[in-house]
């Protein structure tokens, strides 16, 4: 069974910074596009970032020069990076990977999402 298991959400105060990550495990045998999306209470979930498995970054317009998106291919693991945060950025944060198992197949994964809280 291959599962995304996210980390590292929680408080911080306006101006922080906090850092992400998320780790796949299980029979994979490659991952593509791995993202960060968000979704804030009575919010549509929404795309703060994603890498390709090349290194290509895309970051939404609202978390540029703030957030920075990278990944480890060795431990297929992505991080988000997030500095400067403001109360806005408060939401759940979910990780996506598009994986190829070993035992053939294409999936789109999501994790259970981790809270980012940004107050004083």
């Amino acid at each position: 069974q291959v599962q995304l298991v996210e980390s590292g959400g929680g408080l911080a105060q306006p101006g922080g910074s906090l850092r992400l990550s998320c780790a796949a495990s299980g029979s994979i045998f490659s991952i593509g596009v791995m993202g960060w999306y968000r979704q804030a209470p009575g919010k549509e979930r929404e795309l703060v970032a994603s890498i390709t498995n090349g290194g290509t970054t895309n970051h939404a317009d609202s978390v540029k020069g703030r957030f920075t998106i990278s990944r480890d291919n060795t431990k297929n693991t992505v991080y988000l990076q997030m500095n400067s945060l403001k109360p806005e950025d408060t939401a759940v944060y979910y990780c996506k990977a598009e994986v190829i198992k070993y035992s053939g197949g294409y999936y789109v994964l999501w994790g259970k999402g981790t809270l980012v809280t940004v107050s004083l």
